[in-house]
């Protein structure tokens, strides 16, 4: 009698809402869905609850889209390291009609709706080190990741939403060149960013109307890359804004630290910061001069509440 109510109650969802999960998805049928994108699919439409999808450890190869009117969605993987969320496209993969899907398509997860969370999570692009390949882009305002991974290689995550607000705390990142990207507002707290080969741990597309950008806060820049092989950030558009405090940065930090993308205006646009800064990549006098190391004044005004414009993750 036992298990068949544990059978009635996993069929409906009844198992995961006892648990204070709306939904369960797990590969071996013991959850409500099988994929994540079901249950992302079964969100109500502008629902203004949360609701809480927990997902059981397992490799789940889809290609997701959470749709702009599937708002308030919070996932919770069983296991960071072994609940994955993976797909293999890339910017030169071809798409049905023989075109480049480029790098915007090659995404393996899609985030548009606003107030999303994750933890316990990770995210990957696994087709390897093809050129650009995301491996999550994330456009809806306020969205944070907490304890989660993101694996890749040339353009690991991407921040896409102009104007959106993003929190990353206890992350682990890791890729080659600009494998943190974008335009939207992003605070990272205590991440892991790791360096692999060489390139440039950020290309922000700051908007100029924007006060802030990336601001990485007590971070740990480390990797396996060549001493000397990697930039703290280019500008992939003028006014790229991109903070550093209280980080320790690893040896293959160059001295100079930031590269202006062959562009000499981006020296006078750009805005590139650090503030104490430590470990062997920390080199504040060998820095290029059009960059800023911040007084306590100045390092004062980057605060959560502030950067993220009153938004309390």
């Amino acid at each position: 009698m036992k298990n068949l109510l544990l059978l009635v109650l996993l069929s409906f969802g009844g198992l995961g809402r006892a648990w204070g999960y709306d939904f369960v998805v797990a590969q071996d049928g013991s959850g409500r869905f099988r994929t994540v994108q079901e249950a992302f699919n079964a969100v109500p439409d502008f629902r203004k609850k949360v609701t809480t999808i927990f997902i059981k450890k397992g490799t789940y190869k889809e290609k997701l889209i959470l749709a702009g009117s599937k708002q308030l969605v919070k996932l919770l993987g069983e296991d960071r390291d072994l609940t994955i969320l993976t797909y293999d496209d890339y910017n030169q993969k071809k798409n049905i009609f023989g075109e480049d899907k480029g790098t915007s398509g090659s995404a393996s997860c899609y985030i548009y709706g606003s107030d999303f969370s994750a933890e316990n999570l990770t995210f990957q692009n696994s087709s390897g080190p093809v050129g650009q390949a995301v491996a999550v882009w994330v456009d809806g305002d306020k969205a944070a990741f907490v304890n989660c991974r993101f694996l890749g290689f040339q353009d690991t995550l991407y921040t896409f939403g102009r104007g959106s607000r993003q929190f990353y705390k206890n992350c682990y990142i890791e890729g080659t060149v600009d494998f943190i990207f974008g335009s939207s507002t992003a605070w990272f707290e205590d991440c892991t960013i790791f360096c692999k080969r060489g390139g440039y741990v950020t290309a922000a597309s700051t908007p100029d109307t924007a006060r802030f950008g990336y601001v990485f806060s007590h971070c740990r820049i480390t990797g396996d890359a060549p001493a000397g092989s990697f930039g703290l950030g280019r500008p992939w558009r003028p006014y790229a804004k991109t903070v550093y405090l209280h980080c320790e940065l690893g040896a293959m930090i160059r001295p100079e630290g930031w590269d202006p993308w062959d562009k000499e205006s981006n020296k006078k646009t750009a805005y590139y910061a650090e503030y104490q800064s430590h470990g062997p990549g920390a080199a504040p006098k060998q820095r290029t001069p059009w960059s800023h190391q911040l007084t306590e004044a100045e390092a004062r005004m980057y605060t959560r509440d502030s950067v993220l414009h009153g938004w309390q993750p």
